[in-house]
C-alpha cells in the first residue's frame, strides 16, 4: 500500500490549510489519484487494522438498496450512526441510488407520468456481459434531484467500469476524501465491488484506479497519521469469493486470507 502511504506523505507535506463543513479544519490536496494492481493483492492496509467485516456488511446494504441502519448496518458499522435520523432512517443515500434510481416516464395511455426505478448494478452487469467495450458502464450515487434528502451527501459518487484482455477495471471518482479514516475503508470497499462484478462476469479483477478531488486530513487526524508512516507496511492479504452473482452474495462468502495488520489507531469522526 505504498500509493496510500505516499498520498499521505505528500498532503503532510505540500497540502494546504483549508476550512471545512465541520469546522475541525483540515489540509488539503485538490486532485489526486491512486491505482492498485489486484493481482499483486487485496489493497487492505496493513498499517493500521481496517475492519474488513464492517467493510462487508456496509457493502451488502448498499446493495440491498437500504436506507436505514436498522437494516444490519447499526450493529455491524456503526459509523453511519451519527447522521442516521431518530428512526434510523439515512434518506436516499448511495444504496438507493444504485439500486432505486427515481425517473418519470409519461404513460402515452393515461396521459400521466408513473414513477419507476431504474437499477444501475443490473444494468453495468448486463452491459459488462453484452457490450463490454462500453464507455457507459457507469454507476452514479450523486443524484442532484436527491441531495437535499440525504443525511450525508455521496462522497465517493461516481464509478466506471472497464473491460480489458479478460480483465476487469474500475475507477472511482470521490468528491470528498477523508484520508485517515475514510478512504482505506473506502479503496477496500470499491476493490470488494469490482472483484465482486468479475467473478459474475468471468473477468480477472485487475486495476482499481482510484480519483480523488478534495484529498485531506483533518487535523485532529496527524498523530495518529504519522505514527501509521512510520510503520513497515507487510504483505497484502488475499481475497477468496466464490463465483456468484453479484446480488447473491451473503456475508459468510468472503473469506480474507493472510491479513496481518499492525495495530488499530483511532480516529475521531468529523461530523
Amino acid at each position: 500500500m505504498k500509493q496510500y502511504l505516499d498520498l499521505v506523505r505528500d498532503i503532510l507535506q505540500h497540502g494546504q490549510k483549508k476550512e471545512d463543513r465541520t469546522g475541525t479544519g483540515t489540509i488539503s490536496l485538490f486532485g489526486y489519484q491512486c491505482k492498485y494492481d489486484l493481482r499483486q493483492g487485496f489493497p487492505l492496509l496493513t498499517t493500521k487494522k481496517v475492519l474488513f467485516d464492517a467493510l462487508v456488511w456496509e457493502l451488502l446494504w448498499f446493495l440491498r438498496g437500504s436506507t436505514n441502519i436498522n437494516d444490519d448496518l447499526k450493529v455491524h458499522t456503526p459509523i453511519w450512526n451519527a447522521w442516521a435520523k431518530p428512526d434510523g432512517e439515512l434518506g436516499p443515500i448511495y444504496g438507493y441510488q444504485w439500486r432505486k434510481w427515481e425517473r418519470f416516464v409519461l404513460d402515452e395511455k393515461t396521459g400521466h407520468y408513473r414513477l419507476e426505478h431504474i437499477d444501475q448494478i443490473k444494468n453495468a452487469l448486463n452491459l459488462i456481459k453484452t457490450n463490454p467495450d462500453s464507455r457507459r458502464i457507469i454507476i452514479s450515487a450523486w443524484n442532484v434531484a436527491d441531495i437535499d434528502k440525504m443525511a450525508l451527501p455521496p462522497c465517493h459518487a461516481f464509478i466506471q467500469f472497464y473491460v480489458i484482455n479478460g480483465r476487469l477495471d474500475c475507477q472511482l471518482y470521490q468528491r470528498s476524501a477523508d484520508v485517515a479514516l475514510g478512504v482505506p475503508f473506502n479503496i477496500a470497499s470499491y476493490a470488494l465491488l469490482m472483484t465482486m462484478f468479475a467473478c459474475e462476469c468471468n473477468l480477472t479483477p485487475g486495476i482499481f484506479v482510484h480519483t480523488m478531488g478534495d484529498a485531506h486530513v483533518y487535523l485532529n487526524h496527524l498523530q495518529g497519521l504519522k505514527t501509521q508512516l512510520e510503520r513497515t507496511p507487510s504483505a497484502l492479504p488475499r481475497l477468496d469469493l466464490p463465483q456468484k452473482n453479484v446480488l447473491d452474495y451473503k456475508f459468510d462468502d468472503f473469506k480474507l486470507i493472510g491479513y496481518q495488520p499492525a495495530a488499530f489507531i483511532k480516529f475521531p469522526i468529523a461530523v
